[in-house]
């Protein structure tokens, strides 16, 4: 299947190629300072032990018919020569280097090796004849000038195996852009880039099969290295890239004659050049332990591409993509969180796409704006906004749900748009919309490259679905914040409830220690016991304790055990008994039966209840009244046994209104921020255990029902008891 110029450029960041060794570094550092002299070469040289062998081996080698052994670096160097040094370090270097290259084992290199050696000597003796001041740098340019076909080999080895051995001329490079969409020269530059070397060694590899017309004015390392590969090439006669570069003359004298005016020397310099570099080339490989036999036997058939069905490689695509997008949409699901997702969303785009960086725009609440979201470390943007309705490329793309492309030099680039190119540091950016269910949520913006764009239009529609994948993870998370903080807000709420209920509550025990502590204030002066108000105050002081302490667990917890009815009463009347907080002319009674009163359900829970109750009572009959609490007995509800009990006043009665939302907490005529919540309380009181709670209110008075669960079916009665407070 062919692949894209995206597939391609990314199996090349992943291949794993090899980094620039650091004895190479340190050599071309010192060699562009000018200032590398045999003792700065000994002592860099003697840090490489691999190098050091190589060395003392070539030192000592028949070529240069030594008496006596060289056993020392220094003597062996000093035998060698500074220029014969240079080349050895260089050319150890690459080699070794190269040698390494994921699948260089199972292929034949001889022929690669000796025309990459044959351009280095050409490149460095044409440095030297022009006067270049780097002439090591011409060698290593020569030599690396074809470094991309490795590349290219590792990284595509079923695609590029036949061609890696095939003639390289235009042809090669015309193949390598129709099935792979780069070529060898684009691999090596980009490799060399890698390197970030001050100087124009990638740009030399880049341009070594450009037309001769176009590199006049081009560095001379640029044409140093062209008419090297023209002169290491000089057999090829067929070589369609010269052919085009002299207007299809194939005069192989006037092709020759281009190249060395491209340099500023006479035919003859430069074919003595390339005859004198067949002699060095056997010399270096010799020193370099590197076996050219058989190099020229070799074939190098023409460059070949397996012709190309545009349905079926159009079908290859888009399964290709649908498969993509599947896989996107799968990771995107896995993401915890609205950060996770939103840096998976721009790793995923650079990767895909080739983008050099992305940053994520969202429309804000209102419509009205796209702000940026922080993600993978752009922390920047998210100060950074754009109005939707002032135009501009990025806001049509989010509203016309299409992608676009916009460039550094476009005429109608707004403020916006230019500090997007800053923010990412590219020459074009491209805006994929982020739409969910015909909804734009916002766009993705990645930058890349000129030279990028064609290969990224022709992927709109993946674009496109991938921006549908993000957006729909996008709006899964943004509606799980949504409810996150919806259900932020409901505990809030319910806390804020919950504490109004407990101060309202906690109210009831401390009016009533109040009046007590007064009771108290005034048996002390006379001198009277207190023991019986002093147990009062404890039970109330404990009451408040356990009503703060309850505001800890907003859910109601189930209550169990037995409590009587008829205790839980008398403690409330005693409550109330010997205070000034129900007037003298206030009556209260409680009618129990002696037995078949106990319910299932907390003694505090009932005592809370009758507490309101009655005080409510009070508050509502005035200065003058009756309150009675009965119990009634029992009664039957959907086969469920239930204690009647019943606390009625003869106040004034309530009104429609009032008993239309009597058990809800609402605003009442009562002054304080926490009153109209006291049936309501009630009535989450009786639910709690268990219980139903009813009303029945008129010019007679007011009676609220209350059904108890029994605790045990009630036996025969007995006659009522009473207790009654004048």
């Amino acid at each position: 299947m062919q692949q894209t110029d995206h597939d391609i450029r990314n199996r090349l960041l992943i291949a794993r190629l090899p980094a620039m060794p650091q004895i190479l570094i340190k050599l071309l550092e010192h060699l562009q300072a000018d200032d590398l002299g045999m003792a700065e070469l000994a002592a860099l040289i003697a840090n490489d032990a691999g190098m050091t062998a190589k060395i003392l081996a070539v030192a000592n080698s028949s070529a240069y018919h030594r008496v006596h052994r060289q056993v020392g670096l220094e003597p062996a160097l000093m035998a060698l020569g500074t220029d014969m040094i240079k080349t050895l370090v260089i050319s150890e270097s690459v080699f070794q280097t190269f040698s390494s290259f994921p699948h260089s084992g199972s292929t034949d290199l001889r022929g690669f090796w000796k025309s990459s050696l044959t351009a280095a000597v050409i490149a460095r003796d044409v440095a030297k004849r022009i006067d270049y001041p780097h002439v090591e740098e011409a060698y290593l340019a020569g030599l690396l000038h074809n470094v991309g076909r490795l590349a290219l080999l590792a990284t595509a080895p079923k695609e590029y195996a036949f061609n890696f051995t095939a003639r390289d001329d235009a042809a090669l490079c015309a193949v390598e852009q129709r099935t792979l969409q780069i070529t060898h020269s684009e691999a090596g530059a980009w490799l060399i880039e890698r390197w970030h070397l001050d100087s124009f060694l990638a740009d030399s590899v880049l341009y070594h099969h450009e037309p001769i017309e176009r590199l006049e004015a081009a560095h001379p390392l640029i044409r140093i290295v062209r008419l090297a590969h023209l002169l290491g090439h000089l057999d090829d006669q067929d070589d369609q890239e010269d052919q085009d570069a002299q207007d299809g003359q194939d005069d192989s004298d006037a092709i020759i004659a281009a190249g060395a005016a491209l340099c500023g020397l006479g035919v003859d310099d430069v074919l003595a050049i390339a005859a004198a570099a067949a002699r060095q080339v056997e010399k270096s490989a010799t020193h370099l332990g590197i076996d050219l036999t058989g190099a020229d036997d070799a074939p190098t058939p023409p460059a070949y591409a397996p012709p190309a069905d545009p349905v079926r490689q159009r079908l290859s695509e888009e399964v290709r993509n649908l498969v993509l997008v599947s896989e996107v949409g799968q990771n995107f699901a896995r993401q915890q969180g609205e950060a996770n997702l939103l840096e998976s969303m721009t790793r995923s785009a650079r990767i895909l796409f080739d983008f050099d960086n992305a940053v994520i725009l969202l429309e804000n609440p209102t419509g009205h704006a796209l702000v940026g979201m922080a993600a993978g470390g752009q922390q920047r943007i998210a100060e950074f906004s754009i109005p939707l309705n002032r135009g501009g490329a990025v806001a049509a793309a989010a509203l016309a749900k299409k992608p676009a492309f916009v460039k550094r030099d476009a005429q109608s680039l707004g403020l916006a748009e230019e500090q997007l190119f800053r923010l990412l540091g590219t020459d074009s950016l491209v805006c994929v919309p982020l739409v969910a269910g015909g909804r734009s949520l916002g766009v993705m913006v990645g930058g890349l490259g000129a030279w990028q764009v064609p290969a990224c239009q022709k992927r709109e529609r993946f674009m496109q679905a991938f921006g549908a994948q993000a957006a729909t993870a996008l709006e899964a998370a943004l509606a799980e914040r949504g409810q996150a903080h919806r259900q932020l807000a409901h505990a809030a709420e319910e806390y804020r409830e919950a504490s109004r209920r407990v101060v309202h509550e906690v109210n009831n025990p401390l009016s009533i220690i109040k009046n007590y502590l007064s009771v108290l204030d005034n048996k002390l002066a006379r001198r009277e016991p207190v023991v019986g108000e002093m147990s009062i105050l404890n039970e109330e002081i404990d009451r408040v304790g356990q009503l703060i302490n309850g505001l800890a667990d907003l859910q109601p917890t189930a209550t169990t055990g037995a409590t009587n009815v008829a205790r839980v009463a008398d403690d409330v009347l005693r409550l109330f008994r010997a205070t000034d907080f129900v007037p003298a002319g206030v009556a209260m009674a409680v009618n129990m039966p002696d037995a078949g009163a106990e319910i299932d359900g907390d003694a505090d829970v009932l005592k809370q209840i009758l507490v309101n109750l009655v005080k409510n009572a009070i508050e509502a009959i005035g200065s003058h009244g009756k309150i009675d609490i009965v119990n009634r007995g029992h009664v039957v509800r959907e086969r469920t046994l239930y204690v009647d009990l019943v606390v009625s006043d003869n106040g004034p009665g309530m009104s429609q209104e009032v008993l239309t939302n009597l058990f809800s907490p609402v605003r009442s005529a009562k002054e304080g921020k926490h009153h109209g919540l006291g049936l309501s309380i009630v009535h989450g009181l009786v639910k709690k255990i268990g219980g139903i709670i009813s009303c029945r209110s008129g010019a007679a008075g007011t009676s609220f029902e209350i059904l108890l669960p029994a605790r045990a079916p009630a036996g025969a009665a007995a006659g009522p008891r009473s207790r009654s407070m004048d």
